[in-house]
Order: structure tokens, then C-alpha cells, then sequence
């Protein structure tokens, strides 16, 4: 497929966060989106692992020229962002800012984008004493999300 001004990847529909992930899948970029930082990580269905890569520190379209970066060095089959809630499930501010960020992403890379609900995971992160807790909590949002493929 052709190459996409803006991420440079290959454009495909956008599948609504329900859909089954098409086995053809293999590779995914995950973020765990912050309003001053975004932590990034990289992982494949094959091992059902994943690496972080380190926090984005940047707004607005800076931060997007960095996820380009990514996404053009990785070439991800999909994408996939954490969405975070209250405990009790309820949506709230950041919620809502998480999911404009996907369909951010969705728009501007044109690649299937994935939610996935990120309770905990900055909390686990520092838990487990990463240095770099937003890439720590981006790893874990995708092998959460790669443990429920099929």
C-alpha cells in the first residue's frame, strides 16, 4: 500500500474498539497518552511481549511529529491507546481526552487504533520501579492487550 503524509504508514479502515483483531496482525505501537507525556511501546502477537520505547515529551503537533517518527520506524500494524477510568468504571476528564487522542491518531496514520482500559497501569509501572513510568504503563497497556488475542 501507498505511503501516508504524517505517519507514513499504510492506510487501513478503522475498526470500532470492539472488532475482533484480524489475525493478519502481528505488530502493534501502544501509548499510554498524558497531556505533557505520552509513553510509548512496541510488541508483537508472535511472543505476546513488549518493549517500551520510551516517553514522548511533547504537545500538540510536536507530539504528533514524534509519533510519525514511530510509527514510521516501527511500521505497526495497528495502534493501541490506553483509555483511562475511575475505579468504578465510570468515564471521566482524562477518558475523554484518551479516546480524541485515538481518534487523533486514527485519522492522522491511518491504521486500525485500539482501546484498551488502562486502570493501574501508571500505578503497576511505578510499582515495579521503571525509570521511565509512562513507557513502563504503555508496555503494560499492550501486553494486556495482546494476552486477550486469540
Amino acid at each position: 500500500m501507498d505511503a501516508v503524509a504524517g505517519c507514513g504508514a499504510r492506510v487501513s479502515p478503522a475498526p470500532a474498539t470492539s472488532d475482533a483483531v484480524p489475525a493478519q496482525f502481528q505488530s502493534f505501537l501502544a501509548f499510554d497518552y498524558g497531556t505533557k507525556r505520552t509513553g510509548v511501546a512496541v510488541g508483537n502477537r508472535f511472543t505476546r511481549t513488549a518493549t517500551p520505547q520510551g516517553t514522548i515529551r511533547a504537545e500538540g503537533d510536536a507530539r504528533f511529529a514524534q509519533i510519525d517518527a514511530r510509527v514510521r520506524e516501527w511500521q505497526p500494524d495497528a495502534l493501541v491507546v490506553g483509555v483511562p477510568f475511575h475505579p468504578d468504571g465510570a468515564a471521566h476528564e482524562n477518558t475523554a481526552r484518551a479516546q480524541r487522542f485515538a481518534r487523533q491518531l486514527r485519522g492522522r496514520c491511518k491504521l486500525p487504533v485500539y482501546e484498551v482500559d488502562e486502570r493501574y497501569t501508571t500505578t503497576e509501572a511505578h510499582s515495579l520501579g521503571a525509570r521511565d513510568a509512562d513507557a513502563a504503563a504503555a508496555c503494560i497497556i499492550l501486553e494486556q492487550f495482546l494476552r486477550n488475542l486469540p
